[in-house]
């Protein structure tokens, strides 16, 4: 390596790649005769990681490696350097995507029972296009509904390593919503034009959870990045719990007015 050190090597490397590499891909970059060992390694990434703690970069690791990404605080200029509008989700779609996240596997259904309303295809086939989510199987019920699961893509576009680090469901119901990912920040860290927002993790490395009731299908493991509205979990929680009672006090409204029409 001659007067090049390690660290510069490795930094080279992530800037050039554009995407996560793991440390497998990172020897790759040595001959045999001079690949330095993991241990040396994941010390330069460390190195690294110290070097930009203050500055515009971020070490991140993420599901399918290790990434320099722009800071989320810098995503709003760096955005300017593109013409193209960002890709905007309408909220029922960003509510969808937390459901997934949090209570993977899902079906439409279950989505849809917790939302109180019903699910368009369209948003289902948008996530999907956008590699945040698959199908993992079929729930063993009368007309065999999907499951779907988070990808190693929505892990990766939200700077997330594994599911665990999702923020406990309990934090963003107490309005610590600082512990939600900003997508727009997140996704302009590595593919600029597509502003993100706000919202968490997914099913990654984990083959698909498979319960008495899903039957694993082969799955292609993990695509792409996009997003933008932020999304509120806290907000969320809170507006679900706001349909849930009004349905609540409709269905005593009907009860009283059936006790009602009774007596007279």
């Amino acid at each position: 390596m001659r007067d090049t050190t390690l660290d510069d090597i490795i930094e080279a490397a992530l800037l050039a790649a554009g995407e996560p590499l793991p440390v497998e891909r990172l020897e790759t970059l040595f001959l045999a005769d001079e690949c330095p060992s993991r241990k040396a390694l994941r010390e330069a990434l460390s190195r690294l990681a110290l070097r930009h703690d203050n500055g515009a970069l971020e070490l991140v690791e993420t599901a399918s490696g290790f990434q320099l990404r722009i800071r989320p605080r810098l995503a709003h200029w760096v955005s300017r350097l593109w013409d193209e509008r960002p890709q905007r989700y309408s909220r029922a779609l960003l509510e969808t995507l937390a459901l997934i996240a949090y209570r993977q596997p899902v079906t439409r259904g279950d989505i849809e029972d917790v939302r109180g309303v019903s699910v368009s295809s369209s948003i289902i086939r948008t996530l999907m296009e956008r590699g945040w989510i698959r199908v993992v199987g079929h729930r063993d019920v009368p007309g065999r509904p999907a499951v779907y699961a988070t990808t190693r893509s929505f892990l990766d576009d939200f700077g997330l390593k594994t599911l665990d680090a999702l923020p406990p469901m309990y934090t963003l119901v107490n309005g610590d919503d600082r512990e939600a990912l900003s997508l727009e920040e997140a996704s302009s860290e590595q593919n600029p034009p597509l502003a993100l927002d706000e919202t968490v993790q997914s099913v990654q490395d984990a083959p698909p959870q498979q319960d008495e009731n899903t039957l694993a299908e082969s799955a292609d493991h993990h695509a792409e990045t996009a997003l933008t509205q932020p999304l509120s979990f806290a907000d969320l929680e809170a507006r679900l719990a706001a349909r849930a009672q009004r349905q609540h006090e409709d269905a005593d409204t009907q009860t009283n007015d059936v006790r009602s029409d009774d007596h007279e």
